[in-house]
């Protein structure tokens, strides 16, 4: 069996219900990183874990941050997997609302 790397996991609560936004985050990734990825995986879990790590190292957690965002969490794996690589409209920055005339 070769190995294949990188290696995306993706754990979610199966408690919770959570394997399709796991899986539609999966597929968003393999959609983006077609060539850069090696593996996709997802863990079933408890306990309200959803979690997304690249070669064991944690991405993005659940408990602390919220669901992931999916242009950040993009921006994330495209620095480690494929760095310089333009994302489009996931790279643009927010642009904050000019002010108003009255302020």
């Amino acid at each position: 069996m070769t190995n294949r790397t990188p290696r995306l996991e993706i754990e979610y609560c199966t408690q919770c219900r959570w394997l399709l936004r796991a899986a539609w985050l999966a597929q968003e990734l393999l959609t983006t990183f077609p060539r850069d990825l090696g593996e996709v995986a997802l863990v079933p879990g408890v306990g309200g874990v959803f979690e997304v790590r690249l070669d064991g190292e944690t991405l993005w957690n659940r408990k602390p941050d919220g669901f992931p965002d999916l242009p950040q969490l993009k921006r994330m794996v495209r620095d480690r997997v494929a760095p310089g690589r333009d994302l489009g409209h996931s790279d643009r920055k927010d642009i904050a609302p000019a002010p108003s005339p009255e302020a």
